[in-house]
């Protein structure tokens, strides 16, 4: 999985200045998996490489639509004390969690046996499944409003499901919840080795 690196003793940048990350023609090959006709949506994607797509949720992957802010915690509790994370894009001022088949369904069902308020602290996600359709960003890596943070690089990616998203998201609210002094005392920094 590609992912996004710091240079040692520095701070990673925020999610909405972040480098975009590429899109191997593996990890293509994947994203295209889930169009009706990948051939076709590859042949697109060669001929505009620079330009965002369409594409069906629920047969390649599902996709939990957060805050940018929940997305970065939830993020960050992946990689920094879990099993990691699948692909991640920015998406209009959204993050899109890459999931496995069938997280749009049970996380909701999850979320609510845990009485998730969706407050503003920790807003509810919007879960894309089977029926629904999202927008990827370019597969080059392109600065602006749609870029992937953390680009498909492979055939079959590692791609998170509902508990390991269940554990994160309570993880994340319980830490917004927790007193500090002020907004610049919370540290939503990547956690990478060597940083």
């Amino acid at each position: 999985m590609t992912t996004l690196t710091t240079v040692p003793g520095c701070h990673a940048p925020d999610q909405r200045t972040a480098p975009a990350t590429h899109v191997t023609a593996q990890g293509a090959a994947w994203l295209a998996s889930a169009s009706a006709r990948p051939g076709t949506t590859l042949a697109l994607w060669e001929a505009r490489p620079g330009a965002p797509a369409v594409l069906p949720c629920g047969t390649a992957f599902d996709v939990v639509n957060v805050p940018l802010v929940l997305g970065r915690r939830v993020m960050d509790l992946l990689w920094a004390e879990g099993p990691g994370c699948g692909p991640v894009a920015v998406h209009r001022g959204r993050m899109l969690l890459f999931v496995a088949r069938g997280t749009a369904q049970r996380l909701p069902v999850l979320l609510a046996w845990e009485e998730w308020g969706g407050s503003g602290v920790a807003p509810a996600p919007l879960c894309h499944g089977r029926g629904d359709a999202v927008t990827v960003p370019p597969l080059a890596a392109t600065p602006g409003p749609s870029r992937w943070l953390v680009a498909p690089d492979t055939r079959t990616p590692w791609l998170p499901g509902p508990e390991a998203l269940l554990w994160a998201f309570v993880r994340a609210a319980r830490a917004a919840d927790a007193p500090h002094h002020g907004p610049g005392d919370i540290d939503f920094s990547f956690r990478r080795s060597g940083c």
